[in-house]
């Protein structure tokens, strides 16, 4: 696909076609690097995707036990 450079303010930017941006979801932020004469976009992703649906699907056991005593703090 060729595309050509437009004015960004003081910059200079492509227009990414809304066709190409259909195969992702929430496109944000990008990795830019520059190898052999070639400029490579790369999708970085939030780490945190998905978290919501697998907390709203879980069981939400909790992560200390409740017989703990306040005491036994110390020891762990």
């Amino acid at each position: 696909m060729q595309v050509s450079l437009i004015n960004i303010g003081t910059s200079r930017g492509i227009r990414i076609p809304s066709a190409v941006l259909k195969g992702f979801n929430n496109l944000d932020t990008f990795d830019l690097k520059v190898e052999n004469s070639r400029i490579i976009l790369d999708v970085i992703k939030n780490p945190r995707d998905g978290w919501a649906d697998k907390f709203k699907n879980s069981k939400n056991d909790l992560l200390i036990d409740d017989d703990l005593d306040a005491k036994d703090w110390d020891g762990l």
